[in-house]
């Protein structure tokens, strides 16, 4: 609701809302119609988009049907971007887990400021990273409007929902300047990013049935390759465990069916040949 109203102070009506109803909760349908109704007093148009989760992880899922709705109806509406609220909390508490897991720079660069996301063809801008929860709730009740709190977040079977506890215990730890931190991390996962992409243009070889990608000064560069060639024969794999491979590999191996050979100052990727029988 923040964001509804600071985009309607700044764009007025060149806005439009869409507000998902996942189906998970019988409140879910009254949560959409107030934001309904907050738009209709302020002439915006809003839609409400009902979705249905699948079975596995509820947080996953329940995110991969919300951004795959919200970016038919963003697509289908001719929109240029879809933003969403995620805040400065959201972003400490992202960091924290991914810290906790151990994740690779991918990983701790948080939640992107902008992104694309798979299975939304449209954009996503983050535009309230700067801002604490709270200071958002302010704003909210400086003006009047209403707002409700979604009961997940207070759902502790939630690794986020634990990360929030104990980051509201621990008042030494400031969730602004771990949003910045994410920023950095952001801004340096971009620069890798775009030497990958200079290198792939510039420097990878594509034949029939080979991909030679040059052996980059970075085991994080060299992995965006590898996993990319891998992903030209069809595979899938993530970045990490590519790197992890590139550190231990010595001559020759096999990651996601796909042969590496490193030679003198290339990574030459090949399916790997049938094996012999008999």
């Amino acid at each position: 609701m923040a964001l509804l109203v600071l985009a309607h102070a700044l764009f007025d009506h060149m806005i439009e809302v869409a507000t998902v109803d996942h189906g998970l909760r019988p409140e879910a349908g009254e949560e959409c119609a107030l934001v309904a109704r907050a738009c209709e007093e302020r002439g915006i148009v809003c839609h409400i988009l009902k979705v249905t989760v699948t079975e596995g992880n509820l947080q996953d899922r329940a995110r991969s049907a919300r951004y795959a709705a919200l970016g038919q109806w963003a697509r289908d509406r001719q929109l240029a971007a879809i933003a969403t609220a995620h805040h400065a909390d959201d972003q400490a508490e992202t960091l924290l887990m991914r810290l906790n897991r151990g994740s690779g720079l991918a990983g701790l660069a948080g939640i992107r400021s902008s992104t694309m996301i798979e299975g939304c063809p449209v954009p996503v801008i983050r535009p309230l990273l700067q801002f604490r929860r709270e200071e958002l709730r302010a704003i909210l009740r400086g003006t009047g409007t209403p707002f409700v709190d979604d009961p997940s977040n207070r759902d502790e079977s939630f690794e986020r929902v634990r990360i929030r506890r104990e980051l509201e215990k621990a008042d030494w730890i400031d969730p602004l300047a771990l949003a910045r931190s994410a920023a950095h991390l952001e801004e340096t996962e971009r620069a890798l990013a775009s030497i990958a992409d200079q290198l792939w243009d510039s420097e990878v070889t594509v034949t029939d049935g080979h991909i030679a990608v040059p052996i980059a000064d970075s085991i994080d560069v060299s992995s965006r390759l590898v996993a990319r060639a891998i992903s030209g024969f069809g595979q899938t794999v993530s970045r990490g465990e590519v790197a992890g491979f590139l550190k231990t590999l010595d001559r020759r191996g096999n990651i996601a069916g796909i042969l590496i050979e490193k030679q003198q100052d290339v990574y030459a990727c090949s399916p790997e040949p049938p094996r012999r029988s008999g």
